[in-house]
């Protein structure tokens, strides 16, 4: 009965063991972090409002500078520049960062507010970034931001 009994335990302990080798080979994976991106913007407008700027993702090791544009329309008034940066969520492949982004929070910024924002774009990639805002500018929301990769040299 001694023999059964050790070999069982045997058993429970190299299964215990394995199941930890397991877990700790997926664990880097599971732990590993979002892709962020960084960018400033420059908004001015009155009623319709025109950004520009640039900005870096960086997505499984790699940067990629970006391109940031776009028009929106309503309660903009003033100018700003705004220094964002955040998490991407949803990124299947750096191309997917690409788009028009709508804003899903609104925020507001005068004279050197915070802002925080959470886009999201049509292919249902989610950024959400926080940082601060210089300027005076009464602002609904960043619909119509788009986001676009630089070509690379």
């Amino acid at each position: 009965m001694r023999t059964s009994r050790s070999h069982s335990t045997f058993a429970t302990t190299f299964a215990v063991l394995l199941a930890g080798v397991a877990a700790m080979a997926i664990a880097p994976q599971a732990i590993a972090a979002n892709p962020t991106i960084e960018f400033e913007i420059v908004k001015a407008g009155f009623i319709i409002g025109g950004s520009g700027g640039s900005g870096v993702l960086t997505y499984e090791g790699k940067t990629y500078p970006l391109k940031i544009g776009g028009v929106s329309l309503g309660a903009t008034i003033g100018v700003s520049k705004a220094e964002l940066a955040g998490e991407v969520f949803n990124l299947k492949s750096v191309a997917d960062i690409e788009g028009t982004y709508s804003a899903t929070q609104a925020g507001v910024a005068v004279a050197g507010g915070n802002k925080v924002a959470e886009l999201k774009n049509g292919k249902g990639v989610i950024i959400k970034v926080k940082g601060k805002q210089i300027g005076l500018e009464i602002a609904l929301d960043l619909s119509g931001l788009e986001i676009g990769l630089k070509k690379q040299k």
